[in-house]
């Protein structure tokens, strides 16, 4: 089982690409700990800024320095960086299409002891409202590297979700179908199609495989870019599936089952099921005791699956 998280994942390939690059700026608000950022703090003090806990000014500082020509990489819990912090990045990033890139770090119920006050269950439906705001949930390490080093090279303002733990290997390192804003078919078939970002991919994948023993064939897709989704390949797996299924660590509104719904009802109709957290609050407890009681495990995702199957 893999032991490194996302989190470090990030914090690795920034300290790579800052030995390089001395425009690359990491900016916390008081979360270097939680944001595995500390290697990066002791090897750069000087590319490192500590905003202390003060989210909104976090956003506003990395759009100015962004403007004066650096690369800002502002890392904050997702819970309080998607909603306290909303209208800094509406308008100070979003608004001038300004280079920053906001990693949401313990995202989903990573918290989830912790409660409703620290999920961010709403981040897709609320960044993905504002022009120009792009959104990643990589669903491992491998992946999540790949993105960022990808992000160190363009100039556009992106909102990353990664979650606190660390989640099974989907990929192998070195070798990773990886494409910039397109999803990766990681299975195909004819009888259910299977969308999953983040950490929900991984019990995607075992799904797959228990619906493979039912006799039944998937298509698997990994849609870690959330927005712009790759409406494209959403349509050609409805096309050759009898339903899709949808998984996500999110409200059941705004997220990745609403954004396939409509992609789906207007260019392909077939019935979509969109497996979620409730719009409720959900139970305490950790990561997976959440998932098992909510059904976004291997097993309730298949069942759904042949659920859906039988209409």
């Amino acid at each position: 089982m893999n032991k490194i998280p996302n989190r470090a994942a990030i914090c690795q390939v920034l300290m790579d690409t800052a030995k390089e690059d001395k425009d690359i700026v990491v900016l916390c608000s008081d979360s270097r700990g939680s944001a595995s950022l500390t290697p990066f703090v002791d090897a750069f003090p000087e590319q490192f800024v500590e905003v202390g806990i003060a989210e909104q000014n976090l956003v506003s500082i990395s759009a100015g320095l962004a403007k004066c020509g650096k690369r800002p990489f502002a890392a904050s819990p997702a819970c309080f960086l998607s909603t306290r912090s909303y209208e800094q990045i509406k308008v100070d990033v979003a608004y001038s299409n300004t280079n920053v890139k906001l990693i949401g770090i313990s995202g989903g119920v990573s918290y989830g002891a912790l409660g409703m006050s620290h999920h961010s269950c709403q981040d897709i439906a609320g960044i993905s409202a504002i022009p120009n705001m792009r959104i990643y949930i990589p669903s491992d390490r491998h992946q999540t590297a790949c993105l960022i080093k990808e992000l160190t090279k363009d100039d556009k303002p992106a909102y990353i979700r990664v979650g606190r733990n660390p989640v099974e290997d989907i990929y192998e390192e070195g070798n990773v179908p990886f494409q910039m804003d397109q999803a990766t078919v990681l299975s195909e078939g004819t009888d259910i199609a299977i969308i999953a970002c983040g950490e929900m991919t991984a019990p995607a994948k075992k799904a797959a495989e228990l619906l493979k023993n039912e006799g039944k064939t998937v298509t698997l897709l990994d849609m870690y870019c959330v927005k712009p989704i790759d409406a494209e390949v959403v349509i050609r797996a409805a096309k050759q599936c009898r339903g899709v299924i949808t998984v996500e660590e999110h409200s059941p509104y705004g997220g990745l089952g609403a954004m396939v719904s409509q992609i789906v009802s207007a260019n392909c109709p077939k019935k979509v099921i969109n497996m979620s957290l409730p719009d409720a609050p959900v139970i305490t407890g950790t990561s997976g005791e959440v998932f098992d009681y909510y059904g976004l495990n291997p097993e309730g995702i298949a069942r759904q699956a042949l659920e859906l199957l039988k209409d």
